[in-house]
């Protein structure tokens, strides 16, 4: 491309763009194309055995991990949407127990780490050692497997994350909807089911789109109760083979995979819920 570029009219005028020289926006340039050539130097210099890498990729038992990993984050994702309605309610209610609990519950799943609620789930028997009533009583251990402690950990601490933005989703549709819903003899819960959350849906669905993509990444704190997602699995194999670096990249590589992809799908939510705007 020419550094001058012409455009011509009916009138026979011609106008003439001159591109004006930039030194602070080349030199930055450079100074980026610098730094990441410098990376790829270190990692391509670097004593490891790619080859490992590569024959490690597409191994079944990381294939295993990425399917965990996956199911965890849906599994999260539904439970945690569902619950995280909920608790938007409860905390625009006028009910002043549910408003308090819901606001309480979001204050404190929000403050705590995710990585503790995980290892409170995972030893939940401390606490309730059996569930069941009478002779009919099973071992909470054998109910509450890493799989099941990894869900509930996962998915109680997005509720938390999902209220606020199910609640800014609501907040953000003008009150005049349920104002006119209510003018017409609907109920309070006729006009959030029928006419609010129908419009606050295209608030809500984007920034949840993202959510999943942070959710897809904090499973990999489920290593600390072993359930079997993709880092634990890596934590396993480079624990027989020492092949730490390599695996850890193997482990990088799907991540980053999936969050491409997901990142991608919620491009494209997003630009479906915002044709209107």
């Amino acid at each position: 491309m020419t550094a001058e570029s012409t455009s011509t009219y009916p009138n026979d005028w011609t106008i003439k763009y001159h591109r004006q020289f930039n030194l602070r926006r080349t030199l930055v340039g450079i100074l980026g194309i610098a730094v990441v050539a410098y990376i790829v130097f270190l990692f391509a210099t670097g004593n490891l055995q790619w080859s490992k890498t590569l024959a490690y990729l597409f191994d079944y038992r990381i294939l295993t991990g990425v399917g965990y990993t996956l199911l965890y984050s849906v599994l999260a994702m539904v439970i945690g949407i569902a619950g995280g309605s909920l608790l938007a309610i409860g905390m625009m209610s006028r009910n002043i127990v549910w408003n308090t609990l819901s606001k309480g519950y979001v204050a404190l799943f929000r403050a705590l780490p995710l990585i503790i609620l995980l290892l409170i789930f995972y030893n939940i028997a401390i606490f309730l050692p059996y569930i069941g009533f009478g002779p009919f009583q099973l071992n909470v251990n054998s109910v509450v497997t890493p799989f099941l402690a990894a869900v509930l950990g996962l998915a109680l601490h997005e509720a938390a994350y999902m209220a606020e933005i199910v609640r800014a989703g609501v907040n953000g549709v003008n009150r005049g909807q349920s104002q006119a819903a209510e003018a017409i003899g609907m109920t309070y819960w006729q006009s959030l089911r029928s006419v609010v959350f129908p419009q606050a849906t295209r608030l809500i669905v984007p920034p949840t789109a993202n959510q999943f993509i942070s959710m897809l990444k904090n499973t990999s704190l489920v290593v600390v109760i072993a359930g079997n997602d993709l880092l634990t699995v890596t934590k396993e194999l480079y624990s027989n083979n020492f092949l730490t670096i390599e695996l850890l990249f193997v482990a990088a590589i799907w991540y980053l995979v999936m969050v491409l992809i997901f990142g991608w799908l919620a491009h494209l939510i997003e630009l479906r819920f915002n044709r209107g705007a």
